[in-house]
């Protein structure tokens, strides 16, 4: 954003907030202020409890690291997409996701096929919307003992807003790049009919520093819960969302470092916002089912049913030459069509043993996925300078024969068994295992490429202890094992379909502590991962490479504040050694044994800082650091450190609250993400950047 447009729109907020209160004045005047009970607008950002493990914790009860961003810290910090919410989130590194989906590694390892719904599975590569979110949970370690297959250094779970009081509010946001998004969260509650409705949505229309890019969404998301009876409740939910943008690789590297040019050069077509675009379009309707038979059984059935399409048109860095300073582009047309449907059937019994207390759960998940692919690609269709590029234009379709034609089918069978148990006062354990049979069948349609499939069975246990001398201390230690299956979420190919699935351990030590009479809390946690027989597939030459076994051994930190006085708080701080410590690779030349984890930091920090003032004004400050980073397996590229801080202020009037977030306040020039296997992919981040919200709420 350019100075000039910065101070316009500073100018336009100073101009929003100065006409709020003639606004305010207004509403009085028609009486409606008079109906409305304003409180005060922050109710803190520390997570108490958790339905990570699959039934309703303290989080101080499991032995496991929970990261919780709720909805007053996205609210505040204005965050966007999943990528903004996870800053707050030590041990997270951040990929460019083919410009087409969100993508994380989470201590480590990637995360791609590890994304989850109210628990429920939801791989499909896009971009999701957090109009319909109250809440992330960022579950740390293997996790397959109640999610099945994937979860090597975690996964992300989004708790999604539900049906409950009356309820109507409106944002409405500008900013730089004209970047504008108007939300929606009405609800209404029928007690005679003991029922509730809840519609929330979204429209995002917005340009981008990054030449080329633009971004057109929509998100709707009605529900509906209904009382069956005294102790059953049906919960039904559906949701669509249109996403299109321009498919973004980023830019490519030199003599070891991404190439120092403008934030906004775009390595693609000149005509890139018509030939370079991706879209995406998911459905998807849930109904859960809940039974309270006495005070200490209770069932729960929720079944998901999904529909994803992606057409994928993109233009990206190939090939550089160092020597005579050029890099070549290659291009593709991938579409994907999904669909499927998971249904998880839960039983949870409390009940008391030889005096000791115990919290049983006893599940069984089914589910079938069918994932049809078909792509296009052309390498070396342009060769322009690495430095000053002069895009070519180029046509929408690459043409050609086809480079994949498949379907995949994933069926999922699995039955888990978990119990929380109380040992007296001070003392509780968490046990569990799971059994998968996953099975998998790759229908390929090209000429003279066999049909492949593969059945595995896998048991992934857990075992946790947990000692509380104090109301304020909670110590544990854990141990998990996961699986990942060779396709996982993906087609088989000749070069994976014989390979046994990828295992992943962890060891975890940890503190949770409240201090202050729960004013302020903290966790420490202590671990080490272990990945073996790992692969990545080259995005260019989509050769499969061995990496053979990955060790992370870290450290995390986090702490947050809510003083009672309007001061709120939260930090983080992760260390990460994560090392592939076995392997035959090369990549860039380099032998990749004993070379670090892509885009993965050795150090990261972050840290968020708000100040309300009786609920009428208030402002919030923080920072993010994120260490060097490793772009591809050879760790020849290497994606520079960088530490940004954002900054924002707040003023109430009546049921109008006026909110200005700046982002990148010192104009700092980074790399946000690289892909992970490319040394050639590495997205710029956004400059200094401002947004004014007016958000209208009356409960």
């Amino acid at each position: 954003m350019s100075p000039r447009s910065l101070r316009r729109l500073l100018f336009a907020a100073a101009g929003l907030m100065a006409l709020a209160p003639a606004a305010e004045a207004l509403a009085e005047e028609s009486g409606l202020v008079s109906e409305l009970t304003v409180t005060a607008r922050r109710d803190g950002y520390a997570a108490v409890n958790t339905s990570a493990a699959k039934i309703d914790a303290p989080l101080r009860d499991i032995p496991q690291t929970i990261d919780v961003v709720g909805e007053a810290l996205i609210r505040d910090q204005r965050a966007l997409s999943i990528q903004d919410v996870l800053k707050n989130v030590p041990g997270v590194g951040f990929s460019t996701g083919d410009g087409q989906r969100d993508q994380v590694s989470i201590r480590g390892f990637s995360a791609i096929a590890d994304q989850f719904v109210d628990g429920v599975r939801d791989d499909a590569l896009y971009f999701r919307d957090l109009s319909n979110v109250e809440r992330i949970e960022v579950i740390k370690g293997p996790a397959s003992v109640l999610f099945g297959r994937g979860s090597s250094g975690g996964l992300i779970n989004r708790v999604t807003k539900k049906p409950g009081p009356d309820l109507t509010a409106f944002a409405v946001s500008y900013g730089g790049w004209s970047d504008g998004r108007f939300e929606m969260d009405l609800g209404r509650a029928f007690e005679a009919q003991h029922a509730a409705l809840r519609l929330t949505g979204a429209i995002e229309r917005s340009d981008s520093y990054r030449d080329q890019q633009f971004l057109r969404r929509e998100a709707l998301a009605p529900s509906a819960s209904f009382s069956l009876g005294e102790n059953t409740t049906l919960l039904v939910q559906a949701d669509y969302l249109r996403d299109r943008r321009v498919t973004d690789f980023g830019v490519p590297a030199y003599q070891g470092r991404p190439v120092k040019v403008p934030a906004s050069a775009y390595y693609g077509a000149a005509n890139g916002r018509y030939v370079d675009t991706s879209e995406s379009r998911v459905y998807s309707t849930t109904a859960t089912l809940t039974h309270r038979f006495s005070d200490t059984l209770s069932f729960r059935n929720a079944f998901r049913y999904y529909d994803y399409t992606l057409a994928r048109y993109n233009t990206l860095p190939g090939t550089v030459n160092e020597a005579a300073l050029t890099v070549s582009l290659n291009r593709s047309n991938v579409a994907r069509a999904e669909h499927g449907w998971f249904d998880q059937a839960e039983l949870t019994q409390e009940l008391t043993l030889a005096g000791v207390r115990n919290t049983i759960l006893y599940g069984v998940e089914v589910g079938r996925q069918s994932k049809g692919l078909i792509s296009y690609s052309r390498n070396n269709v342009a060769t322009v300078a690495l430095f000053n590029p002069v895009l070519p234009f180029l046509d929408r379709e690459v043409g050609g024969p086809r480079s994949a034609d498949s379907v995949s089918t994933f069926d999922t069978v699995g039955v888990y068994a978990q119990d929380m148990i109380s040992l007296g006062e001070h003392w509780k354990a968490l046990v569990g295992v799971r059994y998968d049979r996953f099975e998998q069948d790759t229908d390929q349609r090209l000429p003279g490429q066999p049909s492949l499939s593969r059945t595995d069975r896998n048991w992934s246990p857990r075992v946790g202890g947990v000692w509380q001398p104090t109301e304020g201390q909670s110590y544990y230690v854990s141990w998990s094992r996961s699986f990942q299956p060779s396709g996982e979420a993906f087609a088989l190919a000749a070069s994976n379909a014989d390979i046994a699935p990828e295992e992943t351990t962890n060891t975890e030590a940890g503190g949770k502590f409240s201090f202050l009479g729960g004013r302020a809390g903290a966790t420490v946690s202590v671990f080490r991962l272990e990945r073996t027989g790992m692969k990545i597939t080259d995005p260019i030459s989509l050769r499969v490479l061995p990496i053979g076994t990955q060790r992370t051994d870290g450290v995390e930190l986090t702490g947050n504040l809510n003083l009672g006085n309007g001061w709120n708080a939260v930090a983080g701080y992760a260390y990460l050694d994560a090392t592939v410590t076995k392997s035959v690779a090369k990549d860039a030349g380099q032998f990749v044994q004993g070379k670090r984890a892509t885009i993965t930091p050795e150090h990261s920090a972050n840290v968020w800082l708000t100040k309300d003032f009786s609920g009428d004004f208030g402002f919030g400050l923080g920072a993010n650091y994120v260490g060097d980073r490793f772009a591809n397996p050879g760790n020849t590229v290497t994606l520079p450190a960088y530490a940004t801080v954002d900054a924002m202020a707040w003023r109430r009037f009546g049921p109008v609250v006026a909110q200005l977030n700046l982002t990148n306040l010192f104009d700092r020039g980074y790399i946000v993400s690289g892909h992970g296997s490319s040394p050639n992919l590495n997205l710029p981040g956004a400059p200094r950047a401002a947004m004014v919200t007016l958000r209208y709420a009356m409960p």
